[in-house]
C-alpha cells in the first residue's frame, strides 16, 4: 500500500511540474518585457495633440488585449511612451490626428488614421507612415500564411516599392524612415507619401490607401488599373519644388532643423515606368456656354473680340476634382477702355465680367498691377459658367486643375 502511495505522489508531482512548465511557456505575463518607445507620425508630420496607440501583439500577430496611449507632443509628430509592459517583441501602432499636407502647404481639413507594425527587438524609435500603413494588412496575412515576421515585412515593403516601379534591396525598415531627414530611403518615403497624398482630400486618400491595401493583401500586385491610374494622374501633375518649399517653411516655422531628402527622382520614375494608364482628372471644357463661345475651350484660340460680343466661362467639373482658372493681359493690341499702364503708353487690352451670371465661381478683384484675375470653381460635381466681354487683343489663359500650385494646362487665344 505505501508503494502505491508512493507512485501516485510521484504521478501527481510530475503533473504539477508538468502544469507548471506549460503554465510558465504560456503565461504572457512571465515573459513580459518593459519598453520605452518613441518616434514620430508622419504624412506630412502630425500635429501636436494628435494620439498615438500602442497595441500588445502575442508572437502570431493576435492582440493580447492590452494597450497604451499617448498624444504627440510637438508639430514634427513626436510621440513617446515609457515603460510599457509587452508580451512579445511585436507591437502594432495607429497614429490618429490632423497633420501638415505637403502638397497644398496646409494642415489637414479633417484627420487620418495611420498604422504600422513593427518587431521591437533592440530599437525603441519606430516612426509611424504612409508605408507602414500599406504594409499592414499583407504583413498580416504572410505571417498567416507561415512566413516569419522579418520575411514579410522585407517582401510587403518590396512589393510596395514596386508599384511606384522603385528597386532598393537595402532600403531601411518603413518604420524607421523619416521625411525630414536627407538620404535616398527617406526620399522613397516622401515621394511614395507626396504621389499618395496627390490633389486628395483626406478623405479621398484615406479610401485610396485602403483600397490599395485589400487589393495587395493576398498577391501584393496592384492589379486595379483604376487604383493605379489614380496614382499616375495626380504624380503627372505634382509640383517637387513647392513640395520641398513647403515642407521647409513648415519646419522652419516650427523651430525644427531638418534636411528635407531629394525625392523628386522617384515621382519622375514613376512617370516614366509606369504601366498604369494616364486617365487625366475628368474636367471638360465645352465649346459654348451659356453666354456663347466657351473661353476655356481647348480646341480655339481665336475669338470675336469688342464690348458687342459675349462669351462664356464654362467648365464642367466631375465629382472630386478642383479648378482655377488665372487670366492674365498681353500688352497687345488697342483697347477701347481707359485702362493704361502708366510706364507703358501702350492701351492693355482687359475684360469684363456680368455680375449675377456667376454659376459656381469664386471670382478674385482684378489685379490693376499686374493685369491678371483668377476664377475658381467652388464645388465639384458642377458646371461653371460666366458671362464675360473681352477686349480685342491677346491673353494668357492658365489652368490649374485638381489644385496644382503650377499649370497644369495654358493656351493664348486671340480677339480679333
Amino acid at each position: 500500500m505505501k508503494k502505491l502511495y508512493g507512485f501516485l505522489s510521484l504521478i501527481i508531482m510530475i503533473s504539477m511540474i508538468a502544469f507548471l512548465t506549460y503554465c510558465t511557456k504560456n503565461d504572457s505575463s512571465s515573459q513580459s518585457k518593459i519598453q520605452n518607445i518613441t518616434g514620430y507620425a508622419q504624412k506630412g508630420p502630425f500635429i501636436n495633440g494628435s494620439s498615438v496607440t500602442v497595441y500588445d501583439l502575442q508572437s502570431d500577430l493576435s492582440p493580447t488585449g492590452k494597450s497604451y496611449n499617448s498624444q504627440i507632443t510637438d508639430n514634427k509628430g513626436t510621440f513617446q511612451l515609457s515603460n510599457i509592459s509587452l508580451s512579445s517583441n511585436y507591437i502594432s501602432l495607429r497614429a490618429d490626428g490632423f497633420y501638415y499636407n505637403e502638397i497644398s502647404g496646409r494642415q489637414s481639413a479633417a484627420q487620418i488614421t495611420l498604422y504600422a507594425l513593427s518587431d521591437i527587438t533592440g530599437k525603441g524609435d519606430i516612426n509611424i507612415n504612409i508605408l507602414t500603413d500599406l504594409e499592414k494588412l499583407r504583413v498580416e496575412y504572410l505571417m498567416g500564411n507561415g512566413k516569419s515576421f522579418t520575411d514579410s515585412k522585407i517582401l510587403a515593403q518590396k512589393e510596395i516599392l514596386a508599384i511606384f516601379n522603385i528597386e532598393k534591396s537595402d532600403i531601411k525598415t518603413s518604420e524607421n524612415l523619416d521625411i525630414s531627414e536627407s538620404g535616398d530611403d527617406n526620399g522613397i518615403l516622401l515621394a511614395i507619401s507626396s504621389i499618395l497624398q496627390g490633389y486628395r482630400s483626406e478623405s479621398e486618400m484615406t479610401e485610396l490607401l485602403s483600397n490599395i491595401s485589400n487589393d495587395i493583401k493576398e498577391d501584393g500586385i496592384l492589379n486595379n488599373g483604376t487604383l493605379g491610374s489614380a496614382l499616375i494622374n495626380h504624380a503627372i501633375i505634382l509640383d517637387t519644388t513647392s513640395i520641398k518649399s513647403n515642407l521647409i517653411n513648415r519646419y522652419g516655422h516650427i523651430g525644427a532643423v531638418v534636411s528635407i531628402p531629394e525625392f523628386g527622382k522617384y515621382i519622375a520614375n514613376f512617370i516614366s515606368k509606369t504601366k498604369f494608364e494616364v486617365i487625366q482628372p475628368d474636367i471638360s471644357y465645352p465649346g459654348t456656354g451659356i453666354n456663347g463661345d466657351n473661353i476655356l475651350s481647348l480646341s480655339k484660340t481665336t475669338y470675336n473680340g469688342g464690348l458687342d460680343i459675349q462669351h462664356s466661362l464654362a467648365a464642367q467639373l466631375a465629382n472630386g476634382t478642383a479648378l482655377k482658372i488665372k487670366i492674365t493681359s498681353i500688352n497687345s493690341g488697342k483697347s477701347t477702355t481707359t485702362l493704361t499702364d502708366s510706364i507703358n503708353p501702350v492701351a492693355t487690352p482687359v475684360w469684363y465680367y456680368v455680375f449675377g451670371t456667376s454659376i459656381n465661381w469664386s471670382i478674385t478683384d482684378f489685379d490693376l498691377i499686374n493685369y491678371t484675375q483668377t476664377f475658381t470653381a467652388m464645388g465639384s460635381d458642377k458646371s461653371c459658367d460666366l458671362k464675360m466681354y473681352f477686349d480685342k487683343g491677346s491673353f494668357l489663359i492658365e489652368y490649374f486643375e485638381m489644385n496644382s500650385t503650377v499649370p497644369t494646362r495654358t493656351k493664348t487665344i486671340i480677339c480679333n
